[in-house]
Parts: C-alpha cells; structure tokens; sequence
C-alpha cells in the first residue's frame, strides 16, 4: 500500500516512510492511495479475537511481513488488562466499548503500544535514531511515552497545556524515570502546543536534522490501530443483538478517533450513523451541522481532552469530502489559516455528510449523566464518555444498536467524578501509585523558539 498527502504536493510513499516522517513534506497528512474494500470479508472476521482481527485489517494496509506484523500486534495487547482487549458492555440501552484496559488508562494505548513497536522494528533494521515530538491534551502523552520508554535509538519530547490536564494525566507523564522521556508544560492551551509541533515540524531542515517524527494522530499508524476496534466492537454489538447495523457515538475534539471510524465505514463495515459529540469546544459539531468551521477561543472543561479548537485530523476528512481534490484542500486550509474560518457550500438542513450526526454535551449534562450511570446502574463514566453518551442518545433508534465509545477510565478524572457524585469513589492502582513519586517537567512559554532551544540542547 502506497500512501499520498492530502495536499498533493508529494509523491507516494511506502508504509515505512509515512509511520517515520508522520507529517508529509508539503505540509498534508498522509492517506492510503486506496481505502479497500472488506465487505467480502465480514462474515469470517466477526468470529476472530481481537488479535487475531488487528492482523487481518492491518495487513491490507502495512507492508510489513506477516510473522513480523504479527508479533508486534501480540505483544502490544499482551500489555492489556482484559481478555478482549475492547470488552463491550451493555448499560441502560448502550453498549459502551471500554478503551481503557492498556497500560494508562485511555484509548490511546491501543495504537500507542503498536506504534512504539513499529517505531523500534524499522529503528533497527535501518540504525537510525528517532526524536519524537508530540502534543497532547492530557492522554496522547502518556500513551506514548508508555509506548516507546526505554526503547532504544527514541528519545519523546511531549507538549502538554501547563494547568489543563488533569492531575492524574500530568503524573502519568512526569513520573516517568527514563531518560529518553521529556515533559514540556507549555503556557497556554493544547491548540498552542499543536500549532507549535506543527510549525516545527514544517520547518523541514530543523526536522531533518534532529530526524523528528510524530506520534500524534497526524501519524498514520495511530489511525490504523484504531480503525480495528470499530470491527471488533460492531461485530460484538451485532452479536448480542442480532442487528445488521449499528450507530457509532465518539466524543472527539482532534477529529482522530472519529474518522478512524469513517475510515472502517469506508472499508465496508455496516455503520448507519456516525454521531460525533463535543463539550463547549463545540468547532466539529458546529460544522457538520451547518458547513462552516471557525475556529474559537478554547473553554477549560472537565473533559480536557477535547479542549480543543482546531482538529488536526479534519485535513484528512476534508480529503474525502471535497472529492480527493488536493488543490481545494490546499485552498480550504490556506483560507482557514488565515480567516480562522472556512465554509462548505450547499450544505442544507441535513448537514455535511448523511453518515454524521452531531452534537454538543455541556459540563452540567455530562454531570448529570455520570451520577445517572452512577446512581441507577452502578456504572462509572469517564467526563469525556459521558460527553458521548449525553449526545449518542439523542439519536437512540430501536432498530439499530448503539455503541458508545468509553476512552478513559473514570480515574484519570477523579475530580469530576466526584462532583458528579459527591463521593470519592474513581480509583485505579496504577494511578495510586503515582501519588507520591517525583515529577519531571519544564515549564516553557508557548513560543515555538523556546521548544526549538531545548530541542537543540537536548539532541546531540
């Protein structure tokens, strides 16, 4: 499989090229030249395990030799706490796909784990080093720090909002010993540390000297990973209902995890409605609701992870949307970057994409519907689920089940788990015992020179 930038401006790479630059030359992201068509092969997968099912929608994208894809897919999820490494389970009239059995607590170990394991095996067969330079929200960062810690010829430099990331998620990041990790609290929010990556990352011989690379979900593999657990979870969903079709709810803020979803619609996978749910950063759902993206001043939430205004997986969708035109893509983002704005024409009260639907969950409701779960079914929501919840029941149907994405464990949010209920009650071992280690953290302005600077002092 050859891969293209959403910008056209670069030719197709291979498999080993895309996972390594992340960000294409010309500034795009990267996409593969075809999306294939599996529909043939559903009825055989529905039945396979979880990691028996990663290799099959893997390999139609990675050129990776099999024995090789197939150890890497083991003992990434061999680092999981369930059996079915994306166990579903049904409550109140929602069949919730918990994410959040990997080594931190969030969804992102799921492609976190692979990625560090394909960083390392292409490491090594070429006697490269690679300096991986990440922004995150609050659980990206210690994913990937998780997923590559100790590996060898990687060093991880991650941007976190200084501040806006939950106590927990802070922890898990700077308690991290190793001495390839480095933790940069960044003064002001996550669009602050994106755009800082991003115009690093553009800068193509700083990036070229210090062999820069991405773990966030401008890297394909990221994507890859995650498209598996949509199969894993409809074909679950389908089985305990008997359902030909079923609706999808993502909280998202960056747009990733959503179009992994999109992406698995595409190869064939029965999806009838795909309901994309946001807190007050509501940029996303206001687009597909009226075809105009704007971009806003960023609210602090209890859901951090989607405090987020300008999601850096929309280029990738707009691909798609404007008929895989790059030049109009070019002419979407260039239009965005410096209006703050863009706008879909012809779009009509049924909104951008028949597939989508959207919505907003506000602070109090995903309150309420924590202490809802909580009280009359003694089952503990994360913020950031409770967004998708709150909203995916606005589009209940009785014909098609719902699946509801759960991408972190209620921990990780302790604090607002205990507003919702007023009791203390969001505890996980792994993150007790964090409480009392010492933390690693330098705190910089949010200027891209002072990240260039300490880069420069800390890669040889």
């Amino acid at each position: 499989m050859n891969y293209i930038s959403t910008r056209g401006g670069e030719t197709a790479v291979d498999f080993q090229t895309a996972v390594l630059t992340g960000l294409a030359r010309d500034g795009g992201l990267f996409l593969p030249a075809e999306i294939p068509d599996v529909r043939p092969e559903l009825t055989a997968w529905a039945s396979l395990d979880y990691s028996a099912l990663a290799l099959e929608v893997m390999r139609r994208f990675a050129d990776l030799p099999a024995d090789d894809l197939r150890a890497m897919i083991g003992g990434s999820y061999a680092t999981f706490r369930h059996p079915d490494v994306t166990p579903v389970v049904p409550v109140n009239g929602v069949h919730i796909l918990e994410l959040f059995h990997g080594p931190t607590l969030a969804f992102k170990d799921v492609a976190l784990q692979f990625l560090g394991r394909v960083f390392e095996y292409y490491l090594a067969q070429s006697g490269r080093r690679l300096n991986i330079l990440a922004a995150t929200s609050g659980d990206t960062g210690s994913a990937a720090i998780a997923g590559v810690r100790g590996r060898r010829g990687i060093r991880i430099f991650v941007l976190y909002p200084h501040g806006r990331v939950s106590p927990a998620q802070e922890r898990q990041m700077t308690t991290v010993p190793d001495n390839n990790v480095f933790c940069l609290a960044v003064r002001g929010s996550f669009d602050d540390c994106q755009t800082i990556v991003k115009t690093i990352f553009n800068d193509l011989a700083f990036r070229d000297r210090y062999e820069l690379g991405a773990v966030n979900s401008i890297n394909w593999a990221r994507l890859l990973a995650q498209i598996v657990y949509y199969f894993y979870g409809a074909f679950r969903v389908m089985a305990q209902t008997g359902a030909r079709t079923v609706r999808i709810v993502v909280p998202t803020g960056n747009f990733g995890d959503i179009f992994a979803g999109y992406l698995a619609a595409r190869m064939g996978l029965p999806i009838s409605r795909m309901i994309l749910a946001t807190n007050e950063n509501d940029i996303l759902a206001r687009f597909f609701n009226t075809g105009v993206y704007r971009r806003g001043t960023v609210q602090a939430t209890l859901s951090p992870s989607m405090d987020i205004q300008v999601a850096s997986n929309f280029e990738r969708y707009l691909y798609y949307l404007v008929g895989c035109d790059p030049r109009e893509v070019c002419r979407l983002m260039e239009t965005f970057a410096h209006s703050g704005k863009l706008r879909l024409d012809g779009v009509t009260g049924a909104g951008v994409d028949p597939l989508f639907a959207a919505g907003t969950c506000m602070t109090a409701d995903a309150l309420a519907t924590i202490r809802e779960f909580y009280e009359q079914h003694g089952y503990l929501l994360d913020p950031h689920s409770a967004v998708g919840v709150h909203v995916g029941r606005q589009f209940l149907s009785p014909a098609e089940p719902m699946l509801a994405l759960a991408t972190a464990h209620p921990a990780k949010f302790s604090e607002a788990i205990c507003k919702a209920t007023g009791r203390d009650i969001a505890h996980h071992p792994v993150l007790d015992a964090l409480a009392n280690l010492p933390q690693r953290r330098t705190v910089l302005p949010a200027e891209t020179e002072a990240v260039r600077a300490f880069l420069r002092e800390h890669i040889p």
